[in-house]
């Protein structure tokens, strides 16, 4: 998997960059760890091959500002993103500005080794990109005006409280509407939900 090349993880709590380290290097990935976006920035070039492992929340530059710099700068590394609870919105917003995926902490050690293999993998042709937009578009076309609604506040990062308000709904209806979406959808997770979104009004 080495061959893949090099996961950076860049996280300011040391514990976290130790361990994640540890378990990428003990499933056979290759892995750099930085505390700030500042020292990936001085220590890597845009040439790196790899992805990128980067919590949302850091002093100094964020995730995303991080994410803004490294695309300024030219680097071609895919994004996840890594999020504390509450995160979310910005972890939409970082999916817009490119990244390929979010994880919302805690999160298992088997989910994370995917979305590296997914973000190592990701070298899809425009055609296969194209394909992901049409199939996501179908799928779209069964909701109804109300999960639709539903799905535009979820993907715009509002929580089910928030969405129940706006919608003058019960929070339970919100949930009910919600698993239906992502039912219709075949979304795994939140992240796979705004990437279809994301592919078919790009």
């Amino acid at each position: 998997m080495a061959e893949n090349g090099t996961v950076f993880i860049v996280d300011d709590d040391p514990d976290i960059r130790d361990s994640l380290t540890l378990l990428l290097e003990t499933s056979g990935y290759k892995a750099k760890a930085y505390a700030s976006g500042a020292e990936l920035l001085a220590g890597a070039t845009p040439d790196a091959i790899g992805c990128l492992l980067v919590d949302i929340q850091m002093p100094d530059m964020n995730g995303l500002q991080l994410q803004q710099e490294l695309a300024a700068r030219h680097f071609q590394l895919p994004v996840i993103i890594m999020t504390g609870h509450g995160d979310v919105p910005i972890a939409v917003q970082a999916m817009k500005a490119g990244a390929v995926d979010f994880l919302e902490k805690p999160f298992d050690d088997g989910v994370l080794l995917d979305c590296i293999r997914r973000a190592l993998e990701r070298v899809l042709s425009a055609g296969d990109e194209a394909l992901a937009a049409r199939e996501a578009e179908k799928r779209l076309a069964h909701l109804t005006e109300r999960e639709r609604q539903v799905l535009d506040l979820i993907v715009a990062g509002k929580a089910n409280k928030v969405i129940a308000y706006e919608l003058s709904i019960s929070p339970r209806t919100v949930e009910i509407h919600r698993s239906r979406v992502m039912e219709k959808m075949d979304a795994g997770n939140l992240a796979d939900l705004v990437r279809m979104v994301l592919s078919i009004r790009s």
